[in-house]
């Protein structure tokens, strides 16, 4: 008497179709698909998570570069700036600093304008 694996077979199929919900089209409805898609989104992921450093870090300068501008500054020299008035403050929290609290930017970038 022969082993029939249908019921093994199904649940590996159904824990690769449930992973790949809503996803577009076949890749979520029709296992061959599906298996190939699961692979790639794990690329697709890993990817994504140092993209995602890379993006973050254009937003702030952007933001910063935006806020700097309007006190007849731009980045490059405000950065020169912090640099020589030995102010270590990251990116990030500086482009927090510039869209929550103007009026204490503006004394981060008098900082700076003051050192150059």
């Amino acid at each position: 008497m022969r082993v029939k694996g249908g019921t093994t077979t199904r649940r590996r199929h159904k824990k690769i179709l449930k992973k790949t919900k809503g996803f577009k089209g076949l890749r979520s409805k029709l296992f061959r698909w599906a298996k190939s898609a699961h692979a790639k989104q794990g690329q697709n992921s890993y990817i994504g998570r140092k993209r995602r450093k890379r993006d973050m870090r254009r937003l702030w300068i952007t933001r910063i570069n935006a806020a700097v501008r309007a006190e007849g500054m731009n980045y490059s020299r405000f950065t020169h700036g912090l640099l020589k008035a030995k102010v270590v403050v990251d990116r990030k929290h500086l482009a927090d600093l510039a869209v929550h609290n103007p009026e204490i930017f503006k004394k981060v970038v008098e900082v700076a304008k003051a050192e150059l």
